[in-house]
C-alpha cells in the first residue's frame, strides 16, 4: 500500500503545475475558464461536486479538456490521500483502545490505500498519453485504457470500503469515514467522466 507514498508528492506537484499560479475561484466568477469549467462538470455524475473542486482552478489556464482531466484528476488524489492519513490516525487510536470497530475501518484503510495506488499509477499513465515518446511511452489506446483501469478500480476500492461500514451500526466516527471515502469515490468518478471526454480526441 506504501511503495508509492514517497512519490505521491511529486506526482501531485506535477499535475498542479500545468496550470501555472492558481488564484481563488472568487476573483474568476465570470471568467471563461469558469464558465469553461461549469459547462463540462454537467457531463459528471456530481456536477455539483466537481465544479465547488474545480472552481479553484477557475483563475488559471483550464481551457482544454486535457487540463480538466489533470485537475479532476489531482483533486481525486488529493481527496484520497487526505482520507488515508485521516483513516491511519483512527485505525491507530482504534486499535489502542481494542475497538470492536477496528478491523472493519481497517479494512476500508487497506481498500483506500489501494485507491491512492491506483491513483497515482493513472496520473503516470495520463503523462504517458500526453508524451507518447518518453520512457514508457507506447500504444495510445493503451494508456487510456490503463488509465481507465486504474481510475474505475479506486472508484471501486472506495465504494466496497462504503459498501462495508453498515449503516444499522452507524455511529458517528463510521459517519465520518464514510462521507470521506465516498467523496473519494465520487471524485474519481468525475474525474474519470472528464478524462473520458478528453480521451475522445484519441478515437477513430
Amino acid at each position: 500500500m506504501n511503495r508509492l507514498s514517497l512519490s505521491i508528492p511529486l506526482l501531485l506537484l506535477s499535475i498542479f503545475c500545468f496550470s501555472g499560479t492558481v488564484e481563488p475561484a472568487r476573483f474568476a466568477r465570470h471568467s471563461r475558464p469558469r464558465a469553461y469549467i461549469e459547462t463540462a462538470c454537467t457531463k459528471t455524475l456530481y456536477p455539483s461536486l466537481c465544479t465547488q473542486y474545480l472552481s479553484v482552478f477557475a483563475n488559471s489556464t483550464i481551457q482544454t479538456p486535457q487540463q480538466l482531466a489533470q485537475a479532476a484528476l489531482s483533486v481525486s488524489l488529493y481527496k484520497a490521500l487526505q482520507t488515508r492519513t485521516f483513516m491511519l490516525k483512527v485505525v491507530k487510536e482504534l486499535k489502542a483502545m481494542k475497538s470492536k470497530d477496528y478491523q472493519a475501518v481497517k479494512d476500508c484503510l487497506d481498500q483506500i490505500g489501494d485507491s491512492v495506488d491506483q491513483l497515482s499509477q493513472s496520473v503516470r499513465e495520463l503523462h504517458r498519453l500526453e508524451h507518447p515518446g518518453a520512457a514508457g511511452g507506447g500504444d495510445v489506446f493503451w494508456h487510456v485504457s490503463n488509465f481507465e483501469t486504474w481510475v474505475s478500480s479506486a472508484m471501486t476500492d472506495a465504494s466496497t470500503c462504503v459498501d462495508e461500514l453498515p449503516g444499522k451500526d452507524m455511529n458517528k466516527l463510521k459517519a465520518v469515514i464514510k462521507a470521506k471515502v465516498l467523496n473519494v469515490a465520487q471524485t474519481a468518478s468525475n474525474a474519470l467522466a472528464l478524462f473520458q471526454r478528453y480521451a475522445a480526441k484519441h478515437k477513430p
